[in-house]
């Protein structure tokens, strides 16, 4: 016997010892390490793109989380302020506070005299730019007829472009002395050296590559022009095989196609035809490097920057520009190399919304230290608004929360509830197994069609507000409930029987021993359950929309059935519009769903981290 095992262990070991068992061994260390490789590999790549996702969503928001202020000082007249005389609080909010913002406004830019100028100038601030001042004057009534030093919010354009979101705007100290012809109207400047020789030659770079980018966009709409051409000797024939054939309704279709394919071909002709002549134009100018060269509305910008006053270049040589004052100099002194210079914005004026005059008025402001960036509180405590810098998320933030409090107090106690009958009480027969199996079935059904229940049964059925918090909290109480009753019968599934037995060892009845021992020590499961749900309604959009939630509304809601709408809504309306500064707007409400989101969760993870039981 004892002979038998040691020759089974010196076999064994042998065998330990054998090239294949060695291979094999390696083999499965090089599965092992290959799956941790994927795993690893697989979290690289989600952490990836969910910084990317996050840099690209922050990047974009930013701008929403600070406002432009004009600092200016105003002397409000009785009569404008306080219309009644009484200087009442509402006498003074009705006082039209935007007269002596803009008289003051105005006063800055003496040289604006014409109304259509005027009412450019004006363009620059926010319709909403004397808010500050009025709520100064109601605070204190006496500052009627003084000098009040106020802000003044900019319009969203100009916002956008004093962030740098409009236009790049590169400065170049100018080179040589710098004498211009006059202070407004019609300037030359001529410079000592060739000190716009490398704006000449960077403007004929961007001549030849316009004249690529057309030359290619022709090429493109040529080969579709083509396609087009090539379909309409087959519609020639459909109109001829239909008139022959009689038929009235196919005569028309056949007709209506072909006078489709000409129509289309027109237009891509038209667009060749213009594409061509522009991509000639700048081609030839590109190669004529002997004089001057005439900046357009196509090419960037350039604004001399020279005693005090802004000349948008409209004729640039080596040693001479021609232009228009936009801001008058103060004098036709010669200005010394580096006491002038030469912005450039990038982006041609035609591509943009706001003009190089625009543009001009603001540089002012801004050498005179007029304008202040501070953070825009008004994001988180104003609603909406149709003027993209007025606009802001607390109507939605307390719709959403309104929402989230009736389908909390909804969906919590019927959803526990629900799953205790179902785990602890109900019988086991077939008609639980059919409420199981829907209960699970309504947890994967689309999140529209609870909207589509909420209109029919909340809304025509019942009556009830519509676009109120009241309906969309039972809308989403109904897409989470299923969710709720998954989550917490697992968690009284997951307490171990021994609890249950040893409550009804020593007397307690089966209420006593689920309510008194199940339920307390499944609390942290459920609670978990109902976090993840609540933070799934919260992020829905679908079923708020089908209800009328998706309305602009502008007030704050006051109550459960006041008109409301949602974060989510609210992006979506936003991200509709054509405006580019609520793009900003779209990502920050985005930013704050988030936030919310990720707070909901985290307090899920520390309840069941706190509560946890191991057995």
């Amino acid at each position: 016997m004892t002979d038998l095992t040691v020759s089974s262990a010196a076999e064994l070991a042998a065998r330990k010892a054998s090239p294949e068992a060695h291979a094999r061994v390696a083999k499965r260390y090089r599965a092992e390490a290959r799956f941790k490789a994927y795993g690893v590999a697989a979290i690289a790549f989600a952490a990836v793109f969910l910084v990317v996702l996050m840099t690209d969503i922050v990047s974009k928001a930013w701008p929403a989380f600070t406002a432009t202020h004009l600092a200016i000082s105003v002397t409000p007249e009785a009569a404008d302020v306080d219309p009644d005389g009484s200087k009442s609080p509402a006498s003074l909010a009705r006082g039209d506070h935007g007269k002596s913002v803009r008289a003051a406004f105005q006063a800055q830019f003496p040289e604006v005299k014409d109304r259509a100028a005027r009412r450019k100038l004006n363009g620059l601030l926010s319709s909403g730019a004397a808010d500050e001042l009025r709520d100064q004057i109601i605070a204190d009534p006496k500052l009627i007829g003084q000098e009040i030093k106020t802000r003044a919010q900019f319009s969203d354009d100009a916002d956008l472009y004093l962030k740098g979101a409009v236009t790049d705007v590169d400065e170049e100290n100018g080179a040589g002395v710098a004498t211009p012809s006059a202070t407004s109207g019609q300037v030359v400047i001529e410079t000592s050296n060739p000190a716009f020789q490398s704006d000449l030659e960077k403007i004929k770079s961007d001549l030849s590559d316009k004249a690529r980018e057309r030359r290619s966009t022709v090429t493109r709409l040529q080969s579709l022009l083509d396609g087009v051409l090539a379909d309409r000797p087959a519609a020639e024939t459909e109109v001829k095989a239909a008139q022959g054939t009689g038929d009235a309704g196919r005569i028309s279709v056949a007709t209506a196609a072909l006078g489709k394919i000409d129509s289309d071909a027109s237009s891509l002709k038209a667009q060749i035809d213009t594409l061509s002549a522009e991509a000639t134009d700048f081609e030839n100018r590109f190669k004529d490097s002997s004089g001057a060269e005439t900046l357009d509305e196509k090419l960037p910008s350039r604004l001399v920057q020279i005693n005090g006053g802004l000349v948008k270049v409209t004729s640039l040589a080596a040693n001479r520009v021609e232009g228009v004052a936009l801001t008058p100099l103060t004098s036709q002194d010669a200005a010394q190399a580096g006491q002038w210079k030469v912005l450039t914005l990038e982006t041609p004026e035609s591509e943009r919304r706001v003009g190089d005059q625009e543009i001009a008025w603001l540089e002012k402001l801004k050498a005179k230290g007029a304008v202040s960036t501070d953070f825009n509180t008004g994001f988180f405590t104003s609603g909406d608004s149709r003027e993209a810098e007025q606009a802001g998320i607390l109507g939605a933030l307390v719709g959403s929360l309104l929402t989230m409090f009736v389908t909390l107090a909804f969906c919590l106690p019927v959803g526990v509830g629900a799953a205790i009958y179902l785990e602890e009480f109900a019988p086991k027969n077939r008609w639980t197994d059919i409420i199981e199996i829907n209960i699970n079935n309504l947890a994967a059904v689309p999140s529209i069609v609870y909207g589509l229940l909420g209109l029919a049964v909340f809304l025509n059925f019942f009556g009830m507000p519509r676009s109120s918090a009241v309906v969309g909290g039972f809308v989403l109480a109904l897409l989470v409930l299923p969710t709720i009753i998954i989550a917490s019968r697992a968690a009284l599934k997951a307490v171990p029987p021994s609890i249950r037995e040893a409550a009804l060892g020593v007397g307690a009845s089966h209420q006593q021993a689920v309510f008194h021992h199940v339920l307390p020590l499944a609390m942290p499961g459920v609670m978990t359950g109902t976090i993840i749900g609540m933070a799934h309604a919260l992020g829905e959009t679908a079923p708020l929309l089908l209800i009328g939630m998706v309305a602009f509304i502008v007030d704050v809601p006051s109550g459960f059935t006041s008109a409301a709408t949602a974060l989510p809504v609210q992006i979506y309306l936003w991200s509709d519009l054509p405006e580019v500064a609520f793009q900003a707007k779209t990502s920050a409400a985005i930013l704050v769903l988030l936030f919310f989101l990720f707070v909901m969760n985290g307090l899920a993870i520390i309840l069941r981290k706190r509560f946890e039981r191991r057995w």
